[in-house]
């Protein structure tokens, strides 16, 4: 099979689909790999690096996309959709419940587009969305408290609050919204930080879980209308970090609970590719990352890992490396066939929308996936 790698053009997006060392075990398996020339400079990887790997170094972002197979990091932007073309199969983030123009241009064109954040071990595990969701957590905490500062902007700043205070004086209040992955690892870092945390998850035994890997150093809370209301109104910094996987997250903060947090408190919204949990978010990118609503600084950056890019790119190809492989050398029906996490990454196949939480996101016609 032919893969290509092109170069990513979201906004200040860094990362790369592949590295040196999934090239070598690609081509290695027979197939070849066509690299974007400059695609991997972002992560601080080489074209010499890529060639060495036994990559084709492609002079322009068409050459790549002409393979059987694409493997990138973000969904295809507007200016990438005469690229597609019916039988292609893309590998990729494609976060489809809040894209429902790309959404219809895929199944327009018949792309195979499999989803990394809908493939789906049989123990619910989400294993190409896991890495990444760990550092948008982590992050969220560290954004967040550069943003509570009072000393970032000209004509927009925080309330002044140090996240660990000091001694005599109250640290920071972070609520978490969700208590996955990216959730937990936000949690970690605030209380690494010295903030008081507290995660407000709908699972009770999730709950337990955090309670006791935290060894009670958290405050958890289940998750209803009192308690998020409550916990939100006191919170210096939220983070948003609600998945359904595939759908569209749901709004659990209202505007009118944003408007209830003090001026100059912040909103990280780590669910914003997916259409965010908080109802005033909306998506921002590196460039202008920050937005005022109801007096609360929203950071809503749809690709936050593309800010740390070498981390995030070798841990993703860590993750995406071995369905990329069954994918070439079986082809994605035979993939599909093989593997059940595969199967449910099909979003888009043959000119129908195959993922039911993608199709009643848009209200479209969902098709089950037949191969």
């Amino acid at each position: 099979m032919i893969i290509g790698v092109p170069k990513e053009i979201k906004n200040r997006e860094n990362r790369v689909g592949l590295v040196p060392a999934g090239v070598r075990a690609l081509t290695t398996k027979g197939h070849r790999v066509l690299v974007e020339k400059n695609a991997g400079l972002g992560s601080g990887i080489t074209d010499e690096a890529y060639q060495k790997a036994g990559a084709t170094l492609v002079p322009a972002a068409q050459d790549a996309w002409a393979a059987d197979m694409v493997i990138k990091v973000k969904e295809p932007l507007s200016s990438e959709f005469e690229l597609l073309r019916s039988g292609q199969i893309l590998f990729t983030y494609l976060h489809l419940a809040a894209e429902k123009k790309l959404t219809e241009v895929l199944a327009e064109k018949k792309v195979t587009g499999i989803a990394y954040e809908t493939i789906q071990e049989k123990d619910l595990s989400l294993p190409l969305l896991r890495p990444m969701s760990e550092v948008a957590g982590r992050m969220s905490a560290q954004v967040g408290a550069f943003y509570l500062q009072s000393s970032w902007g000209s004509t927009q700043s925080g309330k002044g609050i140090l996240l660990g205070g000091v001694p005599g004086v109250m640290p920071g209040s972070v609520v978490v919204l969700g208590g996955g992955v990216a959730g937990s690892h936000a949690a970690k870092v605030a209380l690494g930080m010295g903030a008081v945390v507290t995660i407000i998850d709908q699972d009770a035994r999730r709950l337990e879980y955090l309670e006791h890997i935290f060894a009670g150093r958290v405050l958890t809370l289940m998750s209803n209308i009192d308690n998020i209301e409550e916990s939100v109104s006191k919170a210096d910094l939220l983070i948003g970090s609600v998945l359904l996987p595939g759908a569209k997250a749901p709004k659990l903060v209202s505007r009118k609970t944003v408007a209830s947090m003090s001026p100059g408190s912040v909103v990280v919204d780590i669910a914003v590719d997916q259409g965010g949990c908080v109802e005033t978010c909306k998506p921002t990118s590196h460039e202008n990352p920050t937005f005022i609503e109801e007096g609360i600084i929203h950071y809503c950056v749809t690709n936050m890992p593309g800010a740390v890019s070498r981390t995030s790119t070798y841990a993703l190809t860590n993750v995406t490396l071995r369905y990329a492989l069954e994918i070439a050398d079986k082809g994605p029906e035979g993939a599909g066939k093989a593997s059940e996490a595969i199967r449910k990454g099909f979003n888009t196949y043959q000119g129908k929308i195959v993922h039911q939480a993608v199709a009643e996101a848009h209200g479209l016609s969902y098709s089950p996936l037949s191969l």
